[in-house]
């Protein structure tokens, strides 16, 4: 498995297998804490190979820098599949996420697993507005 895609962003879809991804950011600027950000996505695209087929469990996760969670747990159910002749295949998946409240400043970290086997995490921001 391979992670092509993996996004904080404004706004994303997946059209008829077209992954639409608007105003990717990884800072929130706010004048006082805590702070609630009102909608946004996580967007993620992954490719696996044949011999990956079948179902698989994705995990996406928000957490602070003392590892406490933001918000639960998204446990998001997938199932590769391979197109006939094809030694690929991506699977795509739009996490919406509304009302995210940040608690304090600093460094957060959005975290993406599958089966249980963390695959890569990106960072989020909180910064105090000028």
């Amino acid at each position: 498995m391979k992670v092509e895609l993996f996004a904080l962003c404004d706004f994303a879809a997946d059209y008829g297998g077209k992954l639409s991804v608007i105003g990717v950011f990884d800072s929130i600027f706010t004048k006082q804490m805590p702070a609630v950000h009102p909608h946004c996505c996580i967007a993620v695209k992954l490719r696996f190979e044949k011999i990956e087929e079948g179902p698989k469990k994705l995990r996406l996760s928000i957490s602070d820098d003392d590892g406490k969670l933001v918000l639960p747990a998204m446990e998001i159910p997938v199932n590769v599949v391979m197109p006939p002749e094809s030694r690929s295949n991506t699977i795509q998946v739009v996490a919406n996420i509304a009302g995210m409240k940040i608690d304090t400043y600093g460094e957060y970290s959005i975290d993406l697993a599958l089966d249980g086997r963390h695959e890569g995490s990106i960072p989020l921001f909180a910064r105090q507005m000028n």
